[in-house]
């Protein structure tokens, strides 16, 4: 062999252990990681089954405007919720334990103190994902409501299409009169915002080739409303209908709030509302809900989400096409279209008349 083959062989061999080398360093680096994240989520776990509010008191007791406001608010004309034996509905278990915006001075220090452990580590933003509720027994107008709230659970890293962080889990249980009226358990992630993807250096293009179409979110379709979304791909717009009671209902739901009863079949709406309410969204822009229009609000401008009540008894909240959204009025007669959106989604939405 001579020298200078010699010489490649051991550069060869020298190269092969430098690459295992780098390998092994790089599973080291990975483990180290792993082993910082359990390192961590150890830390946010010490915080489980801490109190975030002791003996806390609701600012009002159960009482009747608020139940008022919200049935009227929801639509919801349940004959429980009015008259000499109201109860209030379930679902305001949360609205009782409010603190405004003054907020409430029982609460103690460790949701902070978890926040700041966490905003440490980078984990900056925070989103509501979910809320989970049981109720025990009804809550009536003159109850005085109290509640404690803990720190249930911190989850390991996670990674979602925000970012990177942590799910914590807070239950507070609500009492009317000291008795355990309901639970209810708040879930938020806190999180580090995902990088923005790197943009590639590229000519520059018109505005009109470079910009994509705005996407519109996709709707949650589920088990409990599978046959809504399977009517709209048909150009039908059902309601639900208790056939214990014939309450009709939107949206669709799995029992009947009149009467509890499963059972339900489905109604055609006639396509004929009326706008009952109304905002007009100016901020922050979105243009997938104004893709549609020919106009200036195209790209994202104003543009009005009403809430219409159908020739049937129901209300729906849906987008107003047809009429400038500062021409939307309640009491404005309405008629139901299907407007294609994009190649795989149609929504039902409600074109109004500007004459």
């Amino acid at each position: 062999m001579t020298a200078d083959a010699a010489g490649r062989v051991a550069a060869g061999s020298s190269g092969a252990g430098s690459s295992g080398a780098g390998k092994s360093g790089a599973g080291k680096s990975e483990a180290g990681r792993a082993g910082a994240a359990d390192r961590f989520h150890a830390l946010l776990a010490a915080f489980e089954g801490r109190p975030a509010a002791t003996a806390g008191r609701g600012k009002d007791t159960v009482n009747e405007p608020m139940i008022r406001h919200w049935c009227e608010a929801m639509g919801d004309a349940n004959p429980a919720y009015s008259g000499p034996d109201a109860i209030a509905p379930p679902t305001m278990l949360q609205a009782w334990t409010m603190g405004g915006l003054s907020g409430h001075t029982d609460r103690s220090s460790a949701y902070d103190e978890l926040f700041a452990v966490l905003e440490g580590a980078g984990f900056t933003s925070v989103v509501a994902t979910d809320c989970e509720q049981e109720y025990l027994r009804p809550l009536r107008p003159g109850q005085a409501v109290t509640f404690d709230a803990v720190i249930e659970s911190v989850s390991p890293r996670k990674t979602t299409k925000l970012g990177t962080g942590h799910f914590v889990t807070t239950r507070t249980d609500v009492r009317a009169d000291g008795e355990l009226a309901g639970t209810h358990r708040f879930r938020i992630l806190k999180y580090a915002p995902a990088a923005a993807p790197a943009r590639a250096s590229a000519p520059v293009k018109p505005v009109e080739s470079a910009q994509p179409k705005p996407r519109r979110p996709r709707p949650v379709v589920n088990r409990d409303n599978q046959g809504f979304w399977d009517g709209v791909r048909e150009h039908r717009l059902l309601i639900q209908r208790c056939t214990a009671c014939a309450t009709p209902r939107f949206p669709w739901l799995p029992g009947c709030n009149s009467c509890a009863s499963l059972d339900w079949d489905t109604v055609e709406a006639s396509g004929a509302a009326t706008v009952f309410s109304y905002v007009v969204m100016h901020h922050p822009s979105f243009p997938a809900f104004t893709a549609h229009e020919q106009s200036a609000a195209a790209g994202g401008g104003p543009y009005a989400v009403a809430l219409v009540e159908l020739a049937e008894g129901v209300r729906m909240i849906t987008n107003i096409t047809g009429v400038p959204y500062d021409e939307v009025r309640i009491g404005l007669p309405v008629h139901l279209e299907f407007l294609r959106v994009d190649d795989d989604l149609e929504l039902p939405v409600f074109r109004g008349s500007e004459g």
